[in-house]
């Protein structure tokens, strides 16, 4: 079984390409059971949540443990660690194992970025991440590729940490502005990307404007939710998948509640947009929401990009079986 590092899972993944074969992977057939949600209690009145998200092909299987720990913030550690194994779907033989946290960015950016090539507008040239976190500094570049924004805004509570950020990505060629009054941020906006940890809503459904994609990834409770219940009435609704979307988070789960929405307020999930069953936007005017709660599918094709690079580059040998 090939161990592999996060350099190598670094140098194996491209926005563009994973961006690419995300669009391929959801646009044929897969298997992907609902994922197991496991929380349990720390001392003090912690609670973190254990995940399990298995995915299948013809060909290949793998399976993500994640450990999401928001107290982690408080130890200067990162809020979630997780693990990938990727296996032979036919003969169950583990092919690779690596750190999935790092894959996990990426995926989620770039499936964020996915579904904004169908929902934000053609000529979008403002993009807002809200949040200083890894997902959002992937949000940065992935969002980029599919549109040619001329300013990227970031906001986040902790000035540090996004003054770190702006350095880190003017390193990689994008340059950032940051910003500290987030409503004037957000009524600026053509794209609205949030990727926080935050336990309230953070974006007001008065500060929208036509014509813009909120793009919401931060929340994965039920009581947890990134925009307000005017944010999501004005908007048209979009999902990464329903069977987790409108239950897992709050964003659609407690305006269905409330009785606000039904859940056939949401037009499409990702795969009726790649298959073009549903086209995505339909007005210059209309404000699109895409909610995502994170799917396995997207992990098995950002592992099956770093498997097969480095594999290539001839770092791989013949499997163990353990």
């Amino acid at each position: 079984m090939l161990i592999i590092s996060n350099q190598d899972i670094e140098a194996s993944l491209d926005y563009a390409e994973l961006i690419a074969n995300l669009r391929e992977i959801f646009s044929g057939e897969f298997t992907m059971p609902l994922r197991h949600h496991h929380f349990y209690g720390l001392p003090g009145g912690i609670e973190n949540t254990l995940i399990l998200m298995p995915s299948w092909t013809n060909e290949y299987m793998g399976i993500k443990q994640v450990v999401v720990a928001p107290d982690n913030a408080t130890r200067d550690l990162p809020s979630i660690h997780a693990q990938y194994t990727l296996m032979s779907a036919v003969t169950g033989v583990p092919l690779a194992m690596m750190n999935a946290s790092l894959l996990t960015s990426f995926r989620t950016a770039c499936a964020s970025a996915l579904a904004a090539n169908y929902l934000a507008t053609r000529d979008a040239s403002v993009l807002l991440v809200v949040g200083t976190g890894k997902v959002a500094y992937h949000m940065v570049a992935a969002h980029n590729s599919v549109r040619d924004y001329k300013r990227m805004l970031v906001w986040g509570r902790n000035e540090t940490k996004a003054a770190v950020m702006q350095q880190q990505l003017q390193q990689s060629g994008h340059a950032i502005e940051i910003v500290t009054n987030l409503e004037e941020a957000v009524r600026a906006a053509d794209v609205i990307s949030c990727a926080t940890m935050s336990q309230e809503p953070l974006i007001k459904g008065a500060w929208l404007k036509p014509g813009q994609h909120l793009d919401l990834v931060g929340s994965y409770k039920p009581a947890t939710r990134e925009v307000d219940d005017d944010a999501v009435t004005r908007s048209t609704l979009f999902v990464d998948a329903r069977a987790g979307a409108l239950h897992e988070s709050g964003e659609l789960a407690i305006p269905i509640k409330n009785g606000l929405i039904t859940p056939e307020a949401v037009k499409a999930d990702l795969v009726e947009l790649c298959k073009g069953i549903h086209p995505g936007r339909t007005s210059p005017e209309e404000i699109t929401l895409y909610k995502s709660v994170g799917l396995a599918i997207e992990d098995l094709a950002a592992a099956l990009l770093v498997y097969k690079r480095v594999s290539a580059k001839g770092k791989s040998k013949e499997p163990v079986i353990y």
